[in-house]
């Protein structure tokens, strides 16, 4: 199972995801490092517990600001590989993170325009490239956009996979930062049953190594982490322990 640490980026540096409330998002404090630079926290998680594999969440860009660029350019100079969340709202938005190279280009379901983007952005970036995200709020889809015409997340997640997605992250926003257990659990055990093909990737609440390793035996292909990485309630033989 992938253990994959997450780099909220606001404003040009890290700051701390708590229940989605970005208003309140601060600067990272954590036990791996003393600074907030996205390089730096990037290089702590790299030597800490061996992690290159970020998951970057763009929250300016996520806002309506233009991707960070820069940034993504820095980080994978120095080796990282990079799943970038940059608020895509339309497929044609696509094309800056394809041009930067980024590993993986996730389509969000907070801010896609709806499900015909998604089915382009198969189409243009490509199934092994394109990640969506299944993003809820207390376990409820969490979308603007009412051309999905459901709000059952077992049915978004089941046009994803109609055109074509092969990896799916399951990411409730109430429960990031809260050091409360995932509650994402049984929709992804409902998710692996009817749709057993995808990869899955849960992230939200992960609290300590009894999670991942409950997590990974429900059959899940990685976990998102980031509070239980800084605050050291996760050390470098858990993450391996359940790698």
């Amino acid at each position: 199972m992938l253990i994959i640490p997450v780099l909220d980026l606001l404003k040009g540096q890290v700051v701390r995801g708590v229940a989605g409330q970005r208003q309140n998002y601060r600067p990272i404090a954590s036990k791996l490092t003393n600074s907030a630079a996205p390089l730096d926290v990037a290089a702590a998680f790299r030597d800490h517990f061996g992690l290159s594999l970020l998951y970057l969440a763009d929250l300016d860009a996520i806002g309506g600001s233009p991707p960070s660029l820069d940034v993504y350019q820095a980080l994978r100079e120095k080796g990282f590989r990079l799943w970038v969340d940059a608020g895509l709202r339309q497929a044609r938005q696509a094309g800056p993170l394809a041009q930067a190279g980024v590993e993986g280009i996730i389509a969000g379901l907070e801010t896609l325009a709806g499900p015909d983007e998604l089915a382009q952005l198969c189409d243009g970036v490509g199934t092994e490239r394109l990640i969506f995200s299944l993003d809820l709020k207390d376990g409820k889809p969490l979308t603007y956009s009412l051309g999905w015409k459901t709000d059952d997340p077992m049915e978004i997640a089941g046009r994803a996979v109609h055109y074509g997605v092969r990896r799916i992250i399951v990411l409730d926003l109430a429960r990031v930062g809260m050091s409360s257990v995932t509650d994402t659990e049984g929709l992804c055990l409902c998710l692996l049953a009817m749709f057993p093909e995808p990869e899955l990737i849960a992230g939200g609440g992960v609290r300590n190594v009894g999670d991942l390793r409950r997590l990974r035996q429900v059959g899940l292909s990685g976990v998102i982490v980031a509070s239980a990485l800084h605050d050291g309630r996760l050390n470098a033989a858990d993450v391996a322990s359940a790698t």
